[in-house]
């Protein structure tokens, strides 16, 4: 068996797609109309052949507030893998990704949290060599 999306909940899929894509550096794959909203999603050109990221929106209200929960508790979304993780850090701050502290070791890994802006913290991970 193959996973082939995982998702986050974003306030806005326009928003959301403008900073997956201009900033992160994710690609545009899937955008498909369905009712009310989009079937999005964005794919990483280092990550794994065929896995997709959807930004779905939260058109379910315990979704919401899941969401907000998660975010006021500092719990991210999900985590993006990288190999230099200062590197990453230092791209993100200059293009205005707003982190909630800088790169910590946490023993097995490296990590700095950081806002999407469309109410997500994602993880920004740097395994261990």
């Amino acid at each position: 068996m193959q996973i082939k999306f995982a998702s986050v909940t974003v306030e806005n899929q326009d928003k959301a797609l403008r900073f997956y894509t201009e900033i992160l550096g994710f690609a545009k794959e899937a955008d498909l109309s369905m009712g009310a909203y989009r079937f999005l999603t964005v794919t990483s050109p280092e990550g794994v052949a065929g896995a997709e990221l959807v930004l779905e929106p939260p058109g379910f209200p315990p979704a919401q507030a899941y969401q907000k929960a998660r975010f006021e508790a500092g719990i991210p979304a999900t985590a993006f893998i990288t190999f230099d993780i200062a590197a990453e850090y230092r791209r993100l701050a200059d293009k205005g990704v707003r982190f909630r502290g800088e790169p910590q070791n946490l023993g097995p890994i490296t990590a700095a949290l950081f806002e999407d802006g469309c109410g997500n913290l994602i993880n920004l991970v740097q395994p261990m060599a």
